[in-house]
């Protein structure tokens, strides 16, 4: 909000660690509480645990 001008009008994709910790903001505003992956969870899934959990490639 502070650098509109900074910016064209456009489609903006985020990286994925940007674009996990807007969806973390968000969730915690609506009172979602989520758990944090535990080190055997993250290993399972081959993610690390404080994310990102999809690859850059990945697009929701």
């Amino acid at each position: 909000w502070t650098k509109g001008d900074e910016y064209g009008n456009g489609v903006y994709i985020l990286p994925k660690h940007l674009d996990e910790k807007v969806a973390r903001l968000h969730l915690d505003r609506i009172g979602v509480k989520l758990s944090k992956l535990s080190t055997e969870q993250a290993a399972y899934i081959g993610v690390s645990p404080d994310g990102p959990f999809k690859p850059e490639h990945y697009r929701y």
